[in-house]
């Protein structure tokens, strides 16, 4: 049964992620913290170069099964693929995870998935993500499942290696991996 998917994050692996889904029959809402380019994506335009993208991404559109908006809405998953920066002290700026966190938090439900696919340092996901998401009242692994499964696709390529790049899940507890 499809699933509906909010991807958060409408870049280089957003973008594509969510027209990839939406194309296969799932109900998805792409957001982005950017009112102009949530409009533009809308309207089927592209803002990062990617072979087939605005094809997909007008495929996508007129399936009816992607919409953008600016702000977060209840879905059944959650993906987070959001830039994790470098910052010039040589760290991971993680503020664009924390803030996509914060805006999950009011529509996480019992038997959600949320699916951190940004790169990250490692404990990433269960120190800081889920001490986010538990501000729901609700116990990530027993009440929602949550994993990462970083990105690892190269631009001008990526559609290809979406489907065809074995991936790395981690998840929280083996049936939130399993749930990835």
């Amino acid at each position: 049964m499809p699933k509906k998917i909010c991807v958060l994050g409408l870049g280089y692996v957003g973008l594509p992620t969510a027209c990839m889904f939406a194309v296969q029959g799932h109900k998805v809402v792409g957001v982005d913290v950017k009112p102009g380019l949530v409009e533009a994506i809308g309207k089927g335009d592209v803002h990062i170069e990617e072979a087939g993208l605005k094809t997909m991404l007008q495929a996508a559109i007129n399936s009816r099964n992607l919409e953008t908006r600016a702000e977060v809405e209840p879905a059944d998953i959650f993906i987070i693929s959001v830039p994790t920066p470098i910052s010039e002290e040589k760290h991971a700026d993680l503020s664009y995870v924390e803030k996509a966190g914060r805006s999950i938090v009011p529509h996480l439900s019992c038997g959600n998935l949320v699916i951190l696919e940004s790169t990250v340092p490692p404990g990433t996901t269960a120190n800081m993500l889920c001490g986010i998401l538990s501000q729901s009242k609700l116990k990530a692994g027993v009440d929602f499942h949550v994993a990462h499964s970083p990105e690892r696709v190269l631009p001008g390529n990526v559609f290809s290696e979406l489907v065809t790049n074995d991936r790395v899940v981690g998840g929280l507890t083996p049936a939130c991996a399993e749930a990835a």
